[in-house]
């Protein structure tokens, strides 16, 4: 339901009075006789659906009987706020009429912050056509959660904390270069988190951006902020300042994927049956699970390449080449040359080339020698501190969120607003 009516109540009190001393009441009246009951027509009506299958915002007007020049007017009524193509099957959409029988009201739901309406009031194919804000809620929210027996991932811990998944990977991202979570999680780390949600109609909810976090990994606290240091994008630093983005991160998936072999110099090849270097690390993952780009740089190759099997190289600054092994398919406009982005989907998992199974092998070369991408990645240095003029802002805002934090898990803060006007 796009929008929900609220009526507001009324109570009619009637006074009973009893009579007393020694008086009777009197007798009630015989009861009237009365007709057949009296169904009244209501003044509107109202059709609210799903847009089905293969639909055009034509086809859905006809399915409702609007006449043929009518749909025309109101498809290009809207052709300058909305294009109809963007019609998706599934999402709802609401037609209200009046006791006449004619179109009074349509309302579409185009994402989570808007909806389309249009609206006709004079009864002539004239339309007055708008995309909506919806009213939202923000709040912000702080939870904790533990790795044990029963949640294993953050993904479980994050769920049975009552947060939904994508609070797990906005919160694996930002300690993205600081814990891989493929293979440093531990029974008994827990964490904390303060993050934002957004709430329409108390039921539909939309989540923000993760404003702090602290994770105990194996009894190493980390922490993470959002701060904006004036005139840059908004990042993330830990308790003392220091910039928690590093040149690569940990590992090239989003969240975690089990390792299931290691970087050696002497290991016993699955299908080969002999002894060899594997000079990377395997991840497993189903196959067409996304594999990232672990850092900005430039497409060396994205082809077929023998017992690797579809494999993408990438060449990265400061002496580093990264590659990916064995995948299902490349990401989009991967070509020799094409600049990448960290964080960028570069292919999918697969088990082409020599490959038991779906797997990723991913691997990494400093200057020429493949080295151990899980133990490198420590020795890599930091981005950018926050600068020193901006120092006392960050920490009021480290404080404020520390204290969130520290409390029981609640929502902390709401109010009503239209996401645009922030």
């Amino acid at each position: 339901m796009l929008r929900r009516w609220r009526v507001v109540p009324f109570v009619v009190q009637l006074w009973l009075v009893s009579v007393a001393c020694g008086f009777e009441e009197p007798p009630l009246p015989a009861p009237t006789p009365v007709g057949p009951d009296v169904f009244l027509t209501p003044d509107i009506r109202v059709v609210e659906n799903r847009i089905p299958r293969n639909s055009t915002l034509a086809s859905l007007l006809a399915s409702h009987d609007m006449s043929g020049d009518v749909a025309y007017a109101f498809v290009e009524a809207i052709r300058p706020v909305f294009d109809p193509r963007r019609l998706k099957s599934g999402n709802p959409y609401k037609l209200v009429y009046g006791k006449d029988g004619r179109f009074r009201r349509f309302e579409y739901h185009v994402d989570d912050d808007q909806f389309l309406q249009v609206v006709n009031e004079t009864g002539t194919p004239v339309f007055n056509v708008a995309l909506v804000d919806y009213e939202k809620r923000l709040e912000q929210v702080s939870m904790r959660g533990e790795i044990n027996r029963e949640n294993n991932s953050l993904f479980a811990a994050m769920t049975a904390g009552g947060a939904d998944t994508q609070v797990a990977i906005a919160m694996a991202e930002v300690f993205s270069g600081e814990i891989d979570f493929n293979t440093e999680l531990r029974r008994g780390d827990d964490f904390a988190v303060l993050y934002e949600r957004f709430v329409r109609e108390d039921v539909h909810v939309t989540y923000g951006d993760v404003l702090a976090a602290a994770f105990n990994n194996a009894g190493r606290q980390v922490y993470g902020f959002r701060f904006q240091v004036p005139g840059e994008s908004p990042a993330y630093f830990d308790d003392e300042g220091r910039s928690l983005k590093r040149q690569f991160l940990r590992a090239p998936f989003r969240l975690e994927r089990r390792v299931t072999s290691r970087f050696s110099h002497n290991r016993m090849h699955p299908i080969l049956g002999t002894r060899r270097a594997h000079l990377g690390v395997d991840y497993g993952a189903p196959t067409g699970t996304r594999v990232i780009a672990v850092a900005n740089g430039t497409v060396v190759s994205a082809a077929a390449s023998g017992g690797s099997g579809n494999m993408v190289r990438l060449r990265h600054n400061n002496g580093y080449e990264t590659y990916y092994l064995h995948l299902s398919r490349f990401g989009n406009g991967l070509r020799p040359g094409a600049r990448v982005t960290q964080g960028q989907v570069i292919g999918y998992v697969g088990s082409t080339g020599l490959a038991t199974g779906p797997h990723l092998d991913y691997r990494l070369r400093k200057n020429g020698t493949f080295v151990n991408p899980l133990v490198e990645h420590r020795r890599l240095p930091p981005g950018d501190p926050v600068p020193a003029q901006y120092v006392a802002a960050f920490e009021v805002v480290r404080d404020k969120a520390l204290a969130l934090m520290a409390g029981r898990p609640r929502v902390l803060d709401s109010g009503s607003f239209a996401e645009n006007d922030q």
